[in-house]
């Protein structure tokens, strides 16, 4: 639970990186590593903007260039890179749009309902990516003693992530459209977890 710090709560703020080509065009960009479109840069740079006036007693991000790079140009010095922020991975659905692979299989897919290819590329389970992101959370509940804390990672992890701390299941991270260089806030109210905002830019 978030403790009140010079008459606030501290709070979590969730971005995801701003656009990669992939992104823009509904690809499922997990272990590849692309860089930020300069469309991206320019979203890392407005949310510098909006996140000015917060401090921040901790910044963990995902390895991955994309949202290294949305840090940096967002103002957020990382404290920590975070291999539980990965995005998810997901085996041999890396790359292609729901809509291709709603077409080979001949219904509509979701990642949230069906999970990932079966066969020798599986992929991850929306569990594995709960139990991650749980732990993440474990690290960082006690540094919102000491202010606000950030997070930069991407948009399915970081769903899974919102519906975690609102004590959902993974599934519900279904709920959380988190478009490309946009973010959210999680916070408390009277000691319970809540959604304070969310999608913003």
């Amino acid at each position: 639970m978030g403790e009140v710090v010079g008459g606030r709560v501290g709070e979590l703020v969730v971005l995801r990186h701003g656009q990669t080509e992939w992104s823009r065009d509904g690809r499922h960009t997990g272990i590849t590593d692309l860089p930020l479109l300069p469309e991206g840069e320019h979203q890392a740079q407005d949310v510098r903007r909006a996140l000015a006036g917060r401090r921040f007693a901790e910044v963990r991000v995902s390895p991955r260039q994309r949202a290294r790079r949305t840090a940096e140009l967002a103002g957020l010095r990382e404290t920590a890179v975070d291999e539980d922020l990965v995005e998810v991975d997901y085996g041999g659905y890396e790359g292609r749009t729901t809509a291709e692979i709603s077409d080979e299989l001949g219904r509509e897919w979701s990642v949230w309902r069906d999970g990932m290819v079966p066969g020798d590329s599986p992929g991850e389970t929306l569990a594995a990516v709960a139990d991650r992101v749980d732990r993440v959370l474990d690290r960082v509940r006690p540094r919102l003693r000491d202010g606000d804390v950030a997070l930069v990672a991407h948009g399915h992890v970081l769903r899974i992530l919102t519906a975690r701390w609102l004590g959902l299941a993974p599934e519900a991270g279904a709920l959380f459209a988190l478009p490309a260089g946009s973010y959210g806030v999680l916070g408390h109210e009277h000691r319970r977890p809540v959604l304070t905002a969310w999608a913003l830019h």
